[in-house]
């Protein structure tokens, strides 16, 4: 059994799982959309919603946390300056992930996730 492992690690090493949460979560903040596998769309989601709610501080501080994980400032100015009004009122819960269909190659599970 697996007790007290938390880390979802998507099979990759880790600079490659911060590079892949980095890419995925620049992506659903610029396109308010995507399209992946299942396992990826619940790891980035948690990740996603914690970089909203820091943005919704809307300081210098949240800016500087921002740019230590978003790679351009389209990503980080939308964040700031439409995201996070858009969400000041909400708690949580951010994004939704519809079931989309079952690859054909491998007959993995995508799905779509989005802002809502």
């Amino acid at each position: 059994m697996r007790h007290k492992s938390k880390k979802v690690t998507l099979d990759r090493k880790t600079a490659a799982r911060r590079s892949l949460m980095a890419n995925m979560a620049e992506s659903l903040v610029l396109y308010e959309k995507i399209k992946t596998t299942k396992a990826k769309a619940k790891a980035v989601r948690s990740y996603v919603e914690r970089l909203i709610t820091k943005a919704k501080g809307q300081d210098l501080t949240a800016r500087r946390e921002l740019m230590k994980v978003l790679y351009t400032e389209n990503a980080i100015k939308k964040l700031l300056e439409v995201l996070a009004p858009k969400y000041k009122d909400r708690k949580g819960g951010y994004t939704r992930i519809v079931l989309f269909k079952n690859r054909k190659g491998d007959g993995a599970e995508e799905v779509i996730l989005e802002l809502v």
